[in-house]
């Protein structure tokens, strides 16, 4: 399949993805998913829509507020180049992050010790896991300090429910790599059909910090990968940057377009 075909399918997801969640806003040429706030989406330009205007992402904006939800638009660039101005004439910060497909899976192993487990919808540990993953993207990039472990005992949030609700039902499958009986990185692939074809998502790939430079997140990662490649016709991911991207295509994974995001600036 070509790029556009490729393309195509992965707006298809996006647009799709929510639907089981909420209902679905127009803001002009954005669609705004209203969920709840425990497992929310951005807002994103309508597949095959018009350009995207700093109106209409005022009015997306409004939308994600009365809602309380989190103020977030993404889009491909290559289908909606526009949208950045757009993001950044309403007060946006825009980011653009590489967007990639599994094309030749390749086998990574784990280093040696660790451990790589499906998780549970009923794993007394999942709010562990969740807790690794915030530990993880609150300190980005390589890390020489950091968290080295999770504490034993951690509160089961809303979150928590959530993801319960979507493991058991098969629209998240989570994996967690663990050390010395200790959870050391997650990450997870969210299988949506399509018209009888499967796409997966690739999310949430977190190491612990102190961690890094260790294989585990590309090994993860083509676990992951490997899982949902035996089910989806279509695995793609969002890289955080161009280093990541880098440690992706190791993995089999190949850079087909960008991704862009825009937010509340910090």
């Amino acid at each position: 399949m070509r790029n556009s075909g490729l393309l195509d399918c992965i707006e298809q997801y996006h647009a799709v993805a929510p639907l089981a969640d909420g209902r679905i806003e127009a803001a002009g040429g954005l669609d705004v998913p209203v969920v709840g706030p425990t497992w929310p989406y951005p807002a994103r330009p309508r597949p095959g829509g018009g350009p995207v205007t700093v109106d209409d992402v005022r009015a997306a904006v409004a939308l994600q507020e009365d809602a309380e939800l989190p103020v977030a638009l993404e889009w491909i660039w290559e289908r909606s180049a526009t949208t950045a101005s757009a993001a950044r004439a309403a007060g946006l910060t825009v980011e653009y992050m590489p967007l990639l497909v599994l094309d030749d899976p390749v086998e990574l192993l784990l280093p040696h010790g660790v451990r790589l487990y499906l998780v549970g919808a009923d794993d007394p540990q999942l709010p562990r896991y969740q807790r690794l993953a915030e530990l993880a993207f609150a300190t980005p990039g390589p890390a020489a300090t950091g968290a080295t472990a999770v504490e034993e005992r951690v509160e089961a949030g809303p979150r928590t429910e959530v993801l319960r609700e979507r493991i058991a039902t098969g629209r998240t499958v989570m994996m967690v790599a663990v050390e010395d009986g200790e959870p050391v990185a997650v990450g997870s692939h969210h299988p949506l059909d399509l018209d009888g074809r499967e796409v997966s998502e690739i999310t949430g790939v977190a190491t612990l910090p102190r961690l890094r430079g260790r294989g585990l997140g590309a090994g993860l990662t083509s676990a992951l990968a490997e899982h949902a490649r035996e089910t989806a016709d279509l695995v793609f991911l969002t890289a955080g940057d161009d280093d990541v991207a880098r440690v992706y295509e190791r993995v089999g994974f190949a850079w087909v377009g960008t991704t862009g995001v825009a937010d509340r600036p910090a």
